[in-house]
């Protein structure tokens, strides 16, 4: 990857390298909406912007994807698969706390550096040399453009399982769905059953690399990927939304409307709910594995009217004149 083509992916969030897992999440949540194309139609910048967001909560949203990128910026995808070079002491004891991996112009600069400079206390190696002795170091690749790529020392390619991302829909992921895969020299079909969710692998028997002595092949881990949806997320393993409410619906309680994945139900709010509160609608979930169906989780968000009419401005006066609760009594003799 070119220096410029470079993504900080916490400006795009616009967080700092310091945000906790909820705030990149609410970040995420927030752009993700903001420039979803079902909002956006033919807007191709918001559609690009989308992109950009979703490419960046991936990494930072996982632990070890984001430990991956702090370290090695640019190259944290093929240094994460080197080996194990992933920070800390790696081959020959290196080292590689704080270092500067933006000098390098290529992630095969590094690599050739980093040979050089390890190379005479290697095992099997000699002074100057690559250091690896009879060692080899070969790369998978990835036929049909699904991302495979692993490094591996000691290896040679063949026989051996590969994972690769698949990116599905929230609709595709709850139904299940068939889809064509091209690796390169066949087309294989795939059949994503219900209720795949984040995360999960799919394994495709005998899909992986050929061994080319044996003749035989490893497996194909297909590692789902959800396209933002604007309404539905995932809360771990709980589907879940968030429904705007008005003040009177929080303060009188009722019965409103909420979208789930099998169309709009009827959920009561209880009298006095707080705004970012949290109920259940039991087996209008995600599918389990047996067949069933997991809670949906509705976080309830009290949203006031940014303009009101004249009889709406009235009956708020008359409101905030006769109000007898203060929520703030508490806080009355609060000082330091």
């Amino acid at each position: 990857m070119a220096a410029t083509d470079f993504k900080d992916y916490y400006s795009v969030l616009g967080v700092n390298k310091s945000a906790s897992a909820d705030d990149i999440k609410r970040a995420y949540r927030k752009l993700a909406r903001k420039y979803h194309p079902d909002l956006n139609p033919g807007d191709k910048v918001a559609e690009a912007k989308f992109k950009d967001v979703n490419e960046a909560y991936e990494v930072l949203s996982d632990t070890d994807k984001r430990r991956k990128y702090d370290q090695f910026g640019q190259y944290w995808k093929q240094a994460g698969n080197a080996g194990g070079w992933s920070g800390g002491a790696g081959a020959a004891g290196a080292n590689f706390d704080n270092f500067d991996f933006g000098r390098y112009g290529s992630f095969d600069e590094f690599i050739n550096e980093l040979l050089g400079r390890f190379g005479s206390n290697a095992p099997g190696g000699t002074p100057g040399g690559a250091g690896y002795g009879t060692r080899t170091r070969t790369r998978q690749t990835d036929p049909g453009g699904f991302g495979f790529g692993n490094y591996s020392r000691g290896q040679t390619p063949g026989g051996q399982d590969i994972e690769s991302p698949i990116t599905l829909t929230f609709a595709e992921a709850f139904h299940g769905v068939q889809q064509n895969l091209n690796l390169g020299s066949e087309v294989i079909k795939v059949r994503i059953p219900p209720g795949a969710k984040p995360n999960s692998r799919i394994r495709v028997r005998g899909k992986g690399s050929m061994d080319p002595f044996t003749k035989q092949r490893g497996d194909l881990y297909l590692i789902v990927k959800l396209k933002p949806h604007p309404i539905f997320t995932f809360d771990g393993e709980q589907l879940s939304c968030e429904i705007p409410i008005t003040p009177d619906e929080a303060v009188l309680g009722g019965k409103i409307e909420v979208p789930t994945p099998d169309g709009p139900v009827s959920m009561n709010i209880p009298t006095g709910i707080r705004s970012g509160q949290t109920l259940r609608l039991r087996g209008k979930g995600w599918p389990t594995p047996k067949g069933q169906r997991g809670d949906q989780m509705v976080t309830v968000v009290i949203t006031p009217p940014k303009t009101i009419s004249a009889v709406e401005r009235e009956y708020y006066e008359k409101l905030r004149a006769n109000r007898s609760y203060n929520p703030r009594q508490h806080l009355s003799s609060v000082s330091l």
